[in-house]
């Protein structure tokens, strides 16, 4: 019987896995890239992903210690997700290493200036420059406003979310 707890996950483990599941799918919408005009590219699929799980960070953010382990879960499970996909791109593994510390330092800046550019709202010009910057780097048309929209209302919806939901790995997005 100890022993059934001693290696039984914990919940927070599974929920992280399972919000992180589900910001996988949401940042698969078609609408993200057709009528948000995020470039189908393995760069502009990477921040859009990126956005999703830096939105859900900050709805678990100074929540409790629950909340707190369940975002350190779903951050590890973004991390591992990255590693998976650079493996699956062909880039060697005597690089991943590099390469996976130079993604994790930049998803801590970007995580930093999503929360700089969020915390500077109603005001929206931070969050525009940064999606400027990120999702429409390459893009050569940048509805801004579309996806400025899409994601405060994204915001809303998850802090309208009960917490018990959230930590229990269920999350309702907005469609997009």
């Amino acid at each position: 019987m100890r022993l059934d707890r001693l290696f039984r996950p914990r919940p927070a483990l599974g929920a992280g896995r399972a919000l992180y599941a589900r910001a996988v799918e949401q940042s698969r919408s078609p609408t993200l890239y057709s009528a948000f005009g995020a470039p189908d590219t393995v760069e502009g699929r990477f921040e859009v992903y990126s956005l999703h799980v830096v939105l859900l960070l900050d709805r678990l953010r100074g929540q409790g210690e629950l909340a707190g382990e369940v975002s350190q879960s779903l951050f590890d499970t973004y991390v591992k997700g990255l590693d998976n996909a650079l493996r699956e791109m062909g880039v060697g593994d005597l690089s991943v290493g590099r390469k996976m510390r130079m993604l994790v330092l930049a998803c801590d800046g970007r995580a930093m200036a999503d929360e700089a550019a969020f915390a500077c709202l109603p005001d929206t010009g931070a969050l525009e420059a940064l999606l400027a910057r990120t999702v429409y780097a390459d893009a050569d048309v940048a509805p801004l406003r579309k996806l400025v929209d899409y994601i405060l209302g994204q915001r809303a919806a998850l802090a309208d979310q009960p917490l018990e939901r959230l930590v229990a790995g269920e999350v309702d997005w907005r469609p997009a």
